[in-house]
């Protein structure tokens, strides 16, 4: 693969105060798939509709997402990051528009939808530009930075949406309001990043939908992935039904409660990924796995004893080992991909996180109406706690024939 024109940069941002700017891009694109999940509550009770139809409103968005994964989300890798991540902005703010103007679930839906494709068509070119535009002195920032601003924006878009409906006007339209103008100012940001591949023929190709995990990334990407199932699957879990466990179990009728339980899941797995961010993958993703499995265990007491102080805890735990068994997933597959080859290789890491954030949280919508809420979290945290095990274990988590190094 050709490397840039020196010329081109020069016309363009600095690589480190850039790569900072796709780090913010990051956020704010993550924040807002976050906000929408405490008003969930917010839309069931004035709108009248079941578990189901929540459930199935929030994952029309992860199934938006994979089918853009599967089909622009390597795109990047021929045409430019910088193309790439203007129409992810673009199109996210459209979706805050369509949320701004919701009156019925249909327009919810295709909200979730519009949403779904722009992060799908942004997440790969924004994990890809992070290693492009990494310090050469600090190789493991992008890493860093792709893990923790993923989880700290689903946080401070949950917690930013839980505080304006508590407590501003306009509760269901006012965060929309903010988080399109922030996408919008980022588009002229990204303009001016620096491009860091060349393009290459075999665009039209890539559009063909497949999940294309690079050879020498297969191995490492097998033994990645239980521990991205469990950690997605339990965020899946808190930003469906969170808000609502929060009410329907523990009894906290705040809106605000609502994105406090997603950001204590999302804010200690940030805070996790930047302690951690210089042990070896291996011993990161295993130990990950083992605090997911102690965390969500205390979670699931909680919630049966009816212990709120004690379900705050038990989320709290478990978002440490989120973030960073997530963040050793990740890092272990950073530099076994070419640079043309990032974009693809990270949406299909996604793909995976999506399926996994996705398809359970619809499957206890199913369950919830016959089970009750409860029942369904504790067989939803049991399954978690079964996929962790298995990637806590050293013989699933370290196979003789393979060595993770950082």
């Amino acid at each position: 693969m050709d490397t840039p024109r020196p010329a081109a940069r020069t016309r363009h941002l600095p690589r480190t105060p850039a790569f900072w700017l796709v780090a913010l891009s990051l956020l704010v694109l993550t924040s807002a798939a976050g906000a929408p999940s405490p008003l969930y509550v917010v839309y069931q009770q004035r709108w009248g509709f079941s578990s189901l139809t929540l459930t199935a409103v929030f994952a029309v968005y992860a199934v938006a997402l994979l089918a853009a994964l599967l089909t622009v989300g390597g795109l990047s890798d021929f045409v430019g990051r910088k193309p790439m991540l203007v129409v992810g902005l673009v199109l996210d703010a459209a979706a805050m528009g369509v949320f701004w103007a919701a009156d019925g679930v249909g327009w919810l839906v295709a909200a979730r939808i519009v949403q779904g494709v722009a992060i799908g068509a942004a997440l790969g070119v924004l994990s890809a530009y992070l290693i492009d535009l990494q310090p050469a002195h600090n190789p493991k920032l992008g890493a860093l930075v792709n893990s923790a601003g993923s989880t700290v924006g689903l946080a401070a878009g949950a917690l930013l949406a839980g505080v304006l409906v508590e407590y501003a006007p306009a509760p269901m339209h006012l965060v929309y309001a903010v988080l399109g103008a922030a996408l919008l100012l980022l588009v002229p940001v990204a303009l001016a990043l620096p491009e860091t591949v060349s393009r290459a023929p075999g665009a039209l190709a890539a559009l063909r939908p497949r999940v294309a995990v690079p050879p020498a990334a297969r191995r490492a990407f097998l033994v990645a992935a239980p521990v991205v199932v469990a950690t997605w699957a339990m965020g899946g879990l808190y930003l469906s039904l969170g808000p609502s466990l929060a009410v329907g179990v523990l009894g906290l009728e705040s809106h605000l409660v609502g994105g406090i339980v997603v950001a204590t899941l999302m804010a200690p797995g940030a805070v996790a990924s930047v302690v951690v961010r210089d042990v070896a993958p291996r011993a990161v993703m295993r130990g990950g796995a083992g605090v997911l499995v102690a965390g969500t265990a205390v979670t699931l007491v909680a919630l049966d004893l009816g212990l709120t102080p004690l379900f705050f805890v038990g989320t709290a735990v478990a978002g440490l080992g989120f973030g960073s068994a997530f963040l050793g997933a990740f890092k272990s597959l950073v530099a076994l991909a070419a640079p043309h080859e990032r974009a693809e290789l990270f949406s299909a890491v996604f793909v995976v996180s999506y399926l996994a954030f996705s398809i359970p949280a619809v499957v206890a919508g199913v369950v919830v109406p016959s089970a009750g809420l409860r029942t369904t979290a504790t067989a939803y945290g049991v399954v978690v706690i079964l996929l962790a095990l298995v990637a806590a274990l050293p013989r699933a988590a370290r196979p003789r024939a393979l060595a993770l190094s950082s």
